[in-house]
């Protein structure tokens, strides 16, 4: 009887919660958005690139509350909000602005597996929109700035010896009242800016781990040295520690190395190691393991690719991108991640994984992904289809100034001292962040002139600190022989107005071609494009046009290029899938036959 008056209970709780939450407001969802479980929201494990088995979803109904800044934790609450699900989207069921004058606080219970016991617990947060407070059992566990990167904390003396937790979270977001970066994210959106994202919007989670563990790993794949290199970060350091990898193909093990003295550990891959391509995206399995006392005390589950970005000049002098030492014309669409009902959080990972296979489908072999840092899975999908990503620096502080629109040697326009100190921080935590994503084969400090600063200083710590990629310092900005490229934008169509003979020259934006289309609108009646056409024949067109002009281009110069956009967002309406992902609003086998041309033509 117990039992059977347990369950009733369960079940009906879940019944109840399902019932009091609904998306908020009445603008276009995406057919995924009907698929939520409330009690099972983004159960995905979250961070790929370094998995262990044991873990718990804190995703689901929090309490929330809305209050002036300064106030006390408050004691009773407006409702109830889906994590992760910012407070401004539709799916967390709210759907409520924030501002500078207001702080956002969630509340919930959590309880910890009895067989965690003889662990330390980690607290566990995605991505936070922009400042957040943690408390567990009303003890101050930590806190973090940056709205585009993961941070944990080590809860374990906060918790309770049995029963239930209570973890509470403060935020507070200025939006583009502040200096941080925040992508395109303002608090009066129109045209090309976009509804503000405020609060959690990636997985919360909590971990057990040994009392010694690994923090983080680092892996560097070397194809000329035929070395996969994998540093391995504890939080606690000794000497005497063993560190080994094991390097799979399915299930065999073909390489293994090991290290001591905090080294890193260096594996010789065999000399038919197989590459990694957008034609043949293979992914090795790596297992790492720490060794204290002669006893393994943890161990990670990762992958790695074999694979290397760098440019060479070809027959004719010009500065090309290579992928493994080939040539390889990189050309994809400008991706920025926005989701008509859950903003900056794709609605569940089937959604999150579609755009990434919609853009191989349609032929492209990159994806730049602007003014946006994802979660961990996106770049994962990335990895396992084979999609190169060139990865921005989400923008913050000023509105573009422009210089002159060619070489400009003169003195920046400066950030406050804090701005350029928050700059640096978050840059480098999303670097640290992504490091390990194989499909990551470009950094992109700066875009069109936004907040830009210090640009060559910028480029330069960036290609020292990540040396094997390349770095487009500014995408479509004010121009420095900096970096590794030059990057023009011009709108609608693929112009070459400069050109660099000792970097290569990549039409970093172009495109624009706008549809709008009846019962797909984020508003029905204020849309904007760079240029409008009214159906597929008309967009397809004037799409494979420009496709046929930039191959005119490549061989003058264009060592790679992205269209705009792979979706439409908000009031844009220039993608090429429609803001709900209903509708391809091209041609598709038209597209992905020109674009496929186009990613081969260094091959002819």
């Amino acid at each position: 009887m117990k039992t059977r008056l347990t369950l009733f209970l369960t079940l009906f709780l879940t019944f109840t919660l399902a019932a009091q939450w609904q998306p908020a407001g009445n603008k276009i969802k995406t057919r995924w958005a009907s698929e939520i479980d409330v009690n099972n929201v983004l159960p995905e494990y979250p961070r790929p690139i370094m998995e262990r088995a044991e873990w718990q979803n804190l995703n689901g109904l929090w309490n929330y509350a809305i209050l002036p800044v300064g106030e006390q934790q408050p004691s009773t609450f407006d409702g109830e909000i889906l994590v992760p699900f910012a407070v401004e989207s539709s799916l967390s069921g709210v759907q409520k602005m924030l501002g500078k004058e207001n702080e956002l606080w969630y509340q919930r219970e959590f309880t910890v597996p009895t067989k965690w016991k003889n662990n330390n617990v980690l607290l566990h947060f995605g991505a936070v929109d922009w400042k957040a407070d943690v408390w567990v059992n009303d003890v101050k566990v930590g806190e973090h700035t940056g709205g585009y990167t993961p941070f944990n904390f080590d809860i374990t003396p906060a918790l309770n010896k049995s029963g239930s937790n209570k973890v509470v979270v403060r935020v507070w977001d200025p939006t583009d009242n502040g200096y941080q970066p925040r992508g395109k994210q303002v608090n009066k959106p129109e045209g090309i800016w976009y509804t503000p994202v405020s609060g959690i919007w990636q997985t919360v989670w909590i971990e057990p781990v040994p009392e010694k563990h690994i923090e983080n790993i680092k892996i560097t794949p070397n194809i000329d040295s035929k070395i996969l290199q994998v540093e391995t970060f504890a939080n606690v350091k000794s000497a005497t520690d063993k560190v080994v990898v094991k390097v799979k193909d399915g299930a065999s093990v073909i390489a293994t190395a090991q290290s001591i003295n905090d080294l890193p550990v260096e594996v010789a891959m065999p000399n038919n190691m197989k590459l990694w391509s957008p034609e043949d995206p293979f992914l090795y399995a790596v297992e790492v393991e720490l060794w204290s006392n002669d006893k393994q005390v943890d161990k990670v589950d990762s992958y790695a690719a074999m694979r290397k970005y760098s440019m060479k000049r070809d027959d004719k002098g010009i500065v090309r991108l290579q992928l493994n030492n080939k040539n390889l014309f990189q050309f994809g669409p400008l991706d920025q991640g926005w989701w008509p009902d859950g903003l900056y959080t794709a609605p569940t990972d089937e959604a999150l994984l579609f755009d990434v296979q919609k853009t191989k489908d349609l032929g492209f072999n990159m994806i730049r992904k602007h003014v946006k840092v994802e979660p961990a899975r996106w770049y994962m999908h990335c990895d396992q289809l084979g999609m190169i990503v060139w990865q921005d620096m989400p923008n913050g502080d000023r509105s573009p100034e422009w210089q002159m629109r060619n070489y400009f040697t003169g003195v920046e326009r400066a950030r406050s001292q804090e701005s350029e100190n928050n700059f640096r921080k978050e840059w480098k935590e999303v670097i640290d962040y992504l490091y390990s994503y194989p499909s990551i084969a470009v950094w992109v400090p700066f875009n069109e002139a936004w907040g830009q600063f210090k640009t060559e200083e910028i480029s330069n710590w960036t290609k020292n600190y990540d040396p094997s990629r390349l770095v487009n310092p500014a995408s479509g900005g004010n121009h420095y022989t900096v970096g590794d490229m030059l990057d023009l934008h011009h709108y609608p169509n693929p112009t070459m107005y400069l050109y660099d003979a000792q970097r290569a020259t990549v039409l970093g934006e172009y495109g624009g071609i706008g549809w709008a289309i009846k019962g797909h609108l984020w508003e029905p009646d204020r849309n904007w494009g760079y240029i409008q056409f009214d159906s597929e024949k008309k967009v397809t067109d004037e799409y494979v046009k420009y496709a046929e002009q930039l191959k005119q281009l490549i061989r003058q110069g264009f060592s790679a290029a992205v269209y705009t956009q792979t979706t439409d967002v908000e009031v844009e309406v220039n993608g090429l899938i429609t803001y709900d992902r209903d509708i391809i609003k091209l041609d598709e086998s038209r597209v992905r036959k020109v674009n496929q041309e186009i990613c081969n033509i260094l091959n002819d």
